[in-house]
């Protein structure tokens, strides 16, 4: 396979491993007792009896074709289930995953206004060794894949993928955990192109915009991979992200929930007690190497979790910085110097919106501009807030602090000088002061 399609490989494998386990990774513990909850594709037996689940994913992208054939190179990401028993010590059983990849190559122009089918065919098996069994049972899926040239000048293509649980498991009143042995778990699809590059659906150009808007996705989420502006490498994923997602550098292993802050659950990890380490050990051999690798941590390298500022510049937001719609500052400490510059004043500051003026206590509708790196600012937009302050950085540009109008936690936040931060050109002035 190519290298473009690799470098995705670190988020990808976050995002196949998103959720495996949660702190504080022991078997015993709740919360891991109900596991792989993103990308799971169940046999369609089990997924028209009703449970809430499905056996397919639907994902459309844009190519824009160069002036030769494109060629696509697919590779689909899954776990397998393996059940793990007959252990001795404090787990006896679990429920561990295998790693699958499925690769093809195939010319964009077999697939145009035609399907092709890539199989997908997963033996089971069963192993002993050493007292302990682990068994797998097999899967069967496909990935259908198809394209369409687009009306217009601009010669875009609309890709379509689907992969599809084809497995003949039938029994649809089975228990969710007896299911997803015959699933494909966290499925994930990666796409790279040669002679071509595919268009961001989170922030096309203006052009493309209303073909981005049609594209139809369903329990997926494409979005652009790899160095910032390179456009042949898009990941389709199980969860929301932001194009061009990285790993911070600072992250210096899995802790199986890729959009928290690693310092948090590292220091939480240290504090479990011994025999808490030793259930965690015994639970999966994934979270034995997550425990050694937090108790040999260097003091030096525990520093460098505490946090990197780099969403200040135009470099993309990583799993360990603060997400640039919120903001926390200690109260009753201003981030300016009253006494070096008393014509800063958030309290009574204000900036002009569309002829009207906007301060704190103005009533405005949130309309978050598409360049936003959180890709779930979009819930935000249509809602309606009130500025609790107008404030200027050091480079002039201006910043408007709010609350959301009937969140049950505004107090809190503004208790803790928690806001949401927009730009002027993103609110819309809907006069009044509360």
């Amino acid at each position: 396979m190519s290298a473009p399609i690799d470098i995705a490989r670190g988020v990808a494998d976050a995002v196949l491993y998103e959720g495996y386990l949660l702190y504080p990774y022991r078997a015993s513990s709740r919360k891991n007792q109900v596991r792989w909850q993103w990308g799971v594709l169940v046999p369609p037996a089990y997924a028209a009896a009703g449970h809430g689940e499905h056996a397919t994913s639907h994902s459309e992208c844009l190519l824009e074709p160069g002036t030769d054939d494109p060629v696509l190179h697919i590779r689909l990401r899954f776990l397998q289930l393996q059940h793990r028993s007959s252990g001795d010590g404090p787990v006896p059983e679990f429920d561990e995953a295998v790693e699958h990849e499925i690769d093809s190559v195939l010319p964009v122009s077999d697939l145009l206004d035609t399907e092709q089918v890539v199989p997908v065919s997963v033996p089971g098996g069963t192993e002993t060794s050493e007292g302990v069994t682990r068994q797998r049972w097999p899967l069967r899926g496909e990935i259908r894949l198809s394209a369409r040239r687009l009306e217009g000048p601009y010669g875009v293509l609309q890709l379509a993928v689907e992969v599809v649980n084809t497995g003949q498991w039938d029994e649809p009143e089975a228990e969710r955990q007896l299911a997803l042995r015959h699933s494909l778990i966290a499925a994930h699809t990666v796409l790279a192109v040669t002679n071509g590059e595919f268009i961001s659906l989170i922030d096309p150009p203006e052009w493309a915009k209303p073909a981005a808007e049609r594209c139809r996705n369903e329990r997926t989420w494409p979005v652009m991979v790899g160095e910032v502006g390179r456009r042949d490498v898009i990941l389709i994923s199980p969860i929301i992200l932001y194009d061009y997602p990285v790993i911070a550098p600072e992250s210096p292993g899995e802790l199986f929930d890729g959009t928290e802050i690693d310092e948090i659950l590292t220091l939480r990890t240290m504090t479990l007690t011994e025999e808490e380490k030793a259930e965690v050990r015994a639970t999966d051999e994934r979270a034995r190497k997550l425990i050694d690798r937090i108790d040999t941590m260097p003091p030096e390298m525990l520093d460098k979790l505490h946090g990197a500022i780099r969403y200040l510049s135009e470099t993309p937001r990583t799993r360990d910085e603060p997400d640039p719609i919120e903001t926390i500052t200690t109260p009753g400490t201003p981030w300016w110097d009253p006494a070096a510059d008393a014509s800063v004043d958030p309290e009574t500051d204000s900036v002009t919106i569309d002829g009207v003026e906007v301060a704190k206590g103005s009533q405005v509708l949130l309309m978050p501009g598409s360049r936003r790196a959180d890709a779930q600012d979009m819930f935000l937009e249509g809602l309606t807030a009130t500025v609790a302050a107008v404030l200027l950085d050091v480079d002039g540009s201006t910043h408007v602090a709010v609350t959301i109008n009937d969140d049950p936690g505004a107090e809190i936040s503004i208790a803790h000088g928690r806001f949401r931060y927009f730009a002027p050109e993103e609110l819309k002035p809907l006069g009044g002061q509360s």
